[in-house]
């Protein structure tokens, strides 16, 4: 039996002999008291893996000191600092601890284990205590079950400082490096690339000839979208490989790294203002002591050229509107069926361009991507609205797609009951998890007494329970009489803003497309006609039952009908049951593919039936 770490340890770098001699090989069992757990920790991905394994190696002498196994070890590349970082193999090996799997958990020093202070690791010695188990640092010789408690609070502490002495340094480094005119890394624009040697930008032998044709372009004045519309065209394609698009085209006209400056960052913040690692550029350059901006290289535009294109960019500026105005915020939905519609050419999403809805992927990147097409939008809305509500209606009370619908308008509608069910759901399928390994514990490995194991089991039942009756009364709260009416159904429809007409349209339908006609204004079908609307498929319970009483039906006929040709008997027929068969398809949907599937295999029986009968 392999060990749950093995992919872990071989990543390391060890080979099978030296788990062997490392006790690391086999399966460690024993009760809790005899197994402990490892917990190896490393900053910074150039680290050598040479120092991991003597970390693990120490770990595992020491473990061997004190006669006990090491029954998993965890190894992560996390930061102990910040406290918005999750650390999920730290937080497994804790978890293992406190579930009774081990009573010792090892680390190779303090400072590997946390470095948010006394506050993370105070706590996390408490409910060790309670389960009388330990937390050992081999270098540091601590052990938190012998009274050691002061020491991993001074060391802890002096670690949460060392983090800040380590941010403190990198940031000055960088800063001297950008000073400097020396890159720092990330995603290079479009055109140019970074340079080892001199730790520079410079022209990109491919990439530079279609990013200048961009950069001439946007300073003649071309909108993003016509730059686009044109690189396409012509055929070129962004880095990844896909068209360019008017999104892509203005933050390359914004970006001052493309003009070879180095832009001011600022580091963002959460809502308690502690920092995280994310930055924003503000659009400024970095300026020397002359002040002047700073260069890290080559452009593919000068730093007066990226000032002509802003100026351009600023003239189009409409204050109030989505045209280059930063300052409205989200904006509010005003429209509803693009929250479904799809276009009939690219199958992608339209957008409002106003007396129309319009293909977003031919809008953004012309007409080699896509055909287009468009769908007058008030008429659109209408027949959207009076689609829904006859689907609606036409389903029955206890329809999964009702019970659906319930769910999605209570995101939207109350949201803070939605978001207590969802804790409710994560901390249930936890508690789950927990019983599992609580089995396994007991029944599998023997590590769990019968009479810890009955204790535990009762608690994390009751738990258990208590959290299935909330959901159970979150779910029912859901007052679904509204939309069983037709009059109650139109006046919820229309009561609501865009944003809560999508809710209730995303939770019944999965797409809507629409047939394509050529010519303006109303010429062809009307609107309503050139819409096909793909509903949220219902329960198959009720079909795949019936399906298969059927054939089993089919088969018993089969049978009797072999007997009755030497007995005489009178053959019973499947005709009333196929008939039901029949009519359940068809209310569900005779359109899509799975009635169509069901169709043709009730064909199939009625012929295989009729061929016996002959």
């Amino acid at each position: 039996m392999q060990r749950a770490d093995y992919k872990t340890l071989r990543k390391l770098g060890f080979t099978d002999d030296e788990l062997k001699v490392l006790n690391l090989w086999d399966v460690a069992t024993g009760t809790p008291v005899d197994l402990a757990i490892a917990y190896i920790r490393r900053s910074q991905a150039a680290d050598n893996l040479a120092t991991l394994r003597k970390h693990l190696k120490d770990i595992v002498w020491a473990a061997e000191r004190e006669n006990v196994k090491i029954l998993h070890v965890y190894f992560e590349q996390r930061s102990a600092s910040k406290a918005h970082v999750t650390r999920e193999e730290f937080d497994n090996a804790i978890g293992d601890i406190l579930k009774g799997r081990a009573k010792t958990l090892f680390v190779w020093k303090s400072d590997r284990l946390s470095r948010r202070g006394m506050g993370q690791v105070g706590m996390l010695l408490d409910e060790f205590d309670r389960r009388q188990a330990r937390a050992v640092s081999v270098t540091e010789g601590l052990d938190s079950s012998k009274g050691s408690r002061i020491v991993w609070a001074f060391l802890s502490e002096r670690a949460r400082d060392e983090a800040k002495d380590i941010a403190l340094r990198t940031k000055t480094g960088m800063d001297a490096h950008r000073s400097e005119g020396k890159w720092m890394g990330g995603v290079t624009p479009f055109g140019l690339m970074y340079d080892k040697k001199s730790g520079a930008l410079v022209r990109h032998p491919t990439e530079f000839i279609p990013a200048r044709r961009i950069a001439v372009a946007l300073l003649k004045n071309h909108t993003p979208k016509t730059v686009a519309h044109e690189m396409n065209k012509r055929g070129y394609l962004s880095r990844t490989g896909k068209p360019f698009n008017a999104t892509g085209i203005l933050a390359l006209a914004h970006s001052l790294s493309w003009a070879g400056i180095i832009p001011v960052r600022e580091r963002m913040t959460d809502q308690f203002g502690a920092p995280l690692d994310k930055w924003h550029r503000i659009g400024k350059p970095l300026l020397d002591s002359d002040g002047f901006p700073v260069s890290c290289g080559e452009g593919v535009i000068t730093y007066a050229e990226h000032l002509k294109i802003e100026k351009n960019l600023a003239s189009r500026a409409r204050p109030g509107t989505c045209i280059g105005d930063r300052t409205r915020g989200k904006r509010k939905a005003k429209c509803v069926a693009i929250a479904a519609l799809r276009c009939p050419y690219c199958k992608g999403r339209m957008v409002n361009s106003g007396v129309s809805f319009y293909c977003e992927k031919r809008r953004n990147e012309g007409a080699t991507s896509c055909e287009g097409s468009s769908i007058n939008r008030i008429e659109t809305e209408a027949a959207v609205a009076a689609m829904w509500q006859n689907q609606i209606l036409s389903l029955s009370p206890d329809s999964d797609v009702i019970a659906n619908i319930a769910r999605e308008w209570l995101k939207y509608d109350d949201p803070e009951k939605e978001e207590r069910r969802v804790k409710l759901t994560s901390a249930l399928r936890d508690a789950e998890s927990r019983k599992t390994n609580l089995e396994d514990a007991h029944y599998v490995t023997g590590t769990l007494s019968a009479t810890r194991f009955a204790e535990l089991s009762a608690g994390l039942n009751a738990q258990m329970d208590h959290m299935r009756e909330e959901l159970t009364v979150l779910a029912r709260d859901a007052d679904l009489s509204p939309l069983m009416d037709a009059e109650s159904l139109a006046q919820l429809w229309e009561s609501q803003d865009a944003e809560g007409q999508r809710a209730l349209l995303r939770a019944a339908v999965e797409t809507i497309d629409f047939a394509h006609v050529k010519g303006r204004g109303k010429r062809g079908a009307p609107v309503a006609e050139r819409l096909t609307a793909t509903w949220k498929a219902e329960s198959r319970e009720g079909i795949d039952t019936l399906i298969a009483t059927a054939l089993d039906h089919v088969e018993l006929t089969r049978n009797r009908r072999k007997a009755a040709e030497t007995a005489a008997q009178p053959v019973p027929t499947v005709t009333n049951l196929s008939a039901q068969v029949s009519t359940l398809v068809e209310t569900q949907g005779a359109g899509t593919r799975t009635a169509r599937i069901a169709a043709g295999r009730r064909a199939a029986r009625n012929r295989r039936t009729a061929g016996l009968a002959a």
